[in-house]
């Protein structure tokens, strides 16, 4: 199987949207970090206070869908539902 790495950005429309980000993105990282098949997972502030740089990677693809699945009905999946993904996975040959 092949790793798989999600790249890109979460860029916020309002304030409102990054205070969201600020608030619950501590514990979604610590839960994704602790996810079987989790390699890396970096969400970091740009010099632009309403947009974070997005890096991921998973072992393979049934771990990426997985966390995929989990987010969606945690709550960070609810409080940053709306704010704007701009994100590419690419699949890595190990």
């Amino acid at each position: 199987m092949r790793e798989i790495r999600l790249s890109g950005q979460l860029v916020c429309a309002t304030e409102e949207e990054a205070q969201q980000v600020r608030k619950h993105l501590p514990e979604h990282t610590r839960l994704t970090r602790a996810e079987p098949g989790c390699i890396a997972f970096d969400v970091a502030p740009t010099n632009d206070p309403l947009t974070w740089s997005v890096n991921e990677q998973f072992t393979n693809r049934n771990a990426f869908i997985a966390h995929q699945e989990r987010v969606m009905s945690s709550e960070w999946g609810r409080a940053t539902a709306g704010i704007e993904r701009r994100y590419s996975v690419d699949e890595l040959a190990r």
